[in-house]
């Protein structure tokens, strides 16, 4: 069990992150309404439209609500089980 909650809190992690590869093979100025995500935009801003600063700040944001999620998660399974992450 403990091995169990280990691994859940820190695939609470990744729920922000999806993979951006498959996306990107079908990524097209027709399909950004509808198949942006995170990565993508990240992507998009920064390295194909040069706004570096500004896809290095919503990359960062991102990774600040996973940190959040996973504290989160961490807090609510020390309290239920006595089983966390530090």
């Amino acid at each position: 069990m403990p091995t169990f909650i280990i691994l859940f809190i820190l695939q609470v992690g990744k729920i922000m992150s999806v993979g951006s590869s498959k996306i990107l093979l079908m990524y097209s100025p027709s399909t950004y309404d509808v198949a942006d995500v995170i990565s993508t935009y990240v992507y998009r801003k920064s390295i194909v439209g040069g706004e570096f600063s500004f896809g290095t700040a919503v990359d960062v944001f991102n990774m600040v609500i996973n940190f959040v999620l996973v504290w989160v998660t961490n807090k609510i399974s020390k309290k239920l089980s006595d089983i966390s992450l530090w």
